[in-house]
């Protein structure tokens, strides 16, 4: 697959963009006092409330409210459970971003990422530190997050919304993700589809 061919880059975020540490998330939890935080949530399966909290349809205090109510723990605050919650989330290394800005004089760039309120203003924040966030979203020609459009991946839907809204040919656009479950809904859509295998990197791609 030449990458380089495509006029249109669909870009997942966590994982591609954004190094991701599931495993520190569980971790966390496990101190709070929840052992099978992972048979939850990870990489490859969640459960119903994190799709939930994904699309915006459970609210932060709801998501935290279902946290206690479903390890028992009362006791736990919001604030702790949004820590946990977050630590997954790093950094965009410098590489990353200088690959984007090389992309964008080539390509459309387009973000779209299964995320959530909680998370948006944790990576928000960090990016803000690291570059502005502004000048991060202003090398993408449109930013999707699941939790403001109602749509998480692998729906094809979502897919399709990309396509439509841009009117982008979808023989010309490529769907990049670490998440190998999400690149069927891309292909059903008509979007050739890459798995950004563990150990690989995005910039090895370009």
């Amino acid at each position: 697959m030449h990458f380089g061919s495509y006029s249109n880059l669909i870009l997942d975020f966590g994982g591609v963009l954004i190094n991701i540490r599931y495993q520190a998330t569980a971790e966390a939890f496990e101190r709070l006092g929840i052992p099978d935080f992972s048979r939850w949530f990870s990489q490859q399966a969640q459960t119903p409330l994190f799709d939930d909290l994904e699309i915006g349809r459970v609210s932060e205090s709801e998501f935290a409210d279902a946290i206690r109510a479903s390890s028992g723990l009362q006791h736990l605050s919001d604030a702790q459970i949004i820590e946990a919650w977050n630590i997954m989330l790093l950094d965009v290394p410098e590489e990353r971003y200088r690959l984007l800005e090389r992309l964008k004089t080539k390509h459309r760039l387009f973000l779209l990422s299964n995320t959530n309120s909680i998370h948006q203003k944790a990576f928000s924040e960090q990016i803000d530190r690291q570059y502005g966030w502004k000048k991060f979203t202003d090398l993408f020609d449109a930013v999707y997050l699941s939790h403001e459009v109602g749509l998480r991946k692998p729906d094809m839907e979502v897919f399709e919304r990309v396509l439509t809204d841009h009117a982008l040919v979808k023989e010309e656009s490529l769907f990049i993700d670490d998440s190998v479950q999400h690149l069927e809904g891309a292909r059903a859509a008509g979007i050739s589809a890459h798995w950004l295998e563990p150990g690989q990197d995005i910039i090895d791609l370009f």
